[in-house]
């Protein structure tokens, strides 16, 4: 068999429903990764909160992070091939505003390596690892740079009305995607920023061929990265939107190893 890349997606996919990596999953991996393929992980979630999982993994591979918006490489912070797509400063800003008139538990910001809230909310046990220490106040006079995302915590029935009044404020400049599993978040990067952006980066730098793609999903953000993959793979416990353009799903849920199962028997590696 020809050495595949394999993107993964954490939440939903890789993860279950504890957001852990189960025995299984990990075990599996190592035998894809001793079989020679190549496992990269591919997520809306910044790197301070999926580098536990890529240290669990053992990988070495390149990461992206933020749905698409930087790709890089944890072990050389100098990797000719990393990139790093940002969001207009102003615009993050401008999206504070929103809290006048919808309820939002909390704005932030990211700045690759750097972290703004304008309040402490805590999505999930893993959101601040640090506790309520680990971020600075989101204000003009603390945020200097672009940041690389702006990600907007509220409740479900929220976050359409805040979509639609993020896309007639901001048009064809930005894009609203969804992360986070059963915590989701609403993230805001730059017009053309997708999860298929890293990977064709990833593949193009390894040499890998398009058809020698195979990528892992369940949620509107690995819309592109499924249908770019030769081989899109689709969580059971994925959107229908996106088993609609799947080449495959799998039989079982995050919760019950079913990526880990699928690639096991797939690749032939039981």
């Amino acid at each position: 068999m020809e050495k595949k890349l394999i993107a993964i997606d954490l939440d939903g996919t890789t993860l279950n429903n504890e957001s852990k990596i189960s025995l299984k999953t990990k075990d599996v991996f190592k035998k894809v990764r001793d079989a020679g393929h190549t496992v990269s992980i591919v997520t809306g979630r910044p790197y301070r909160i999926s580098k536990q999982f890529y240290q669990e993994l053992g990988l070495d591979s390149p990461i992206v992070n933020f749905n698409g918006a930087l790709c890089h490489m944890p072990a050389n912070r100098n990797w000719e091939s990393q990139y790093h797509m940002t969001l207009e400063r102003d615009v993050a800003l401008d999206i504070l505003s929103l809290k006048q008139h919808i309820d939002i538990h909390m704005i932030c910001a990211e700045v690759k390596d750097s972290f703004y809230a304008d309040t402490f909310y805590e999505p999930n046990q893993h959101f601040f690892p640090e506790g309520k220490n680990s971020f600075t106040a989101l204000t003009p006079q603390n945020l200097k740079d672009n940041p690389t995302s702006v990600c907007l915590f509220t409740t479900a029935e929220n976050q359409k009305p805040i979509t639609n009044e993020l896309i007639a404020r901001y048009g064809d400049s930005i894009e609203v995607r969804t992360w986070g599993g059963n915590t989701p978040c609403l993230e805001v990067v730059s017009a053309g920023v997708q999860k298929a952006l890293g990977v064709e980066r990833i593949a193009d730098v390894y040499g890998f061929k398009q058809k020698d793609i195979i990528a892992f999903g369940d949620e509107d953000n690995d819309y592109e990265m499924i249908q770019y993959a030769g081989h899109g793979v689709v969580m059971q416990n994925g959107i229908e939107a996106l088993k609609n353009i799947s080449n495959d799903i799998t039989r079982h849920t995050n919760d019950e190893d079913g990526l880990a199962l699928y690639l096991e028997n797939y690749l032939n590696l039981a």
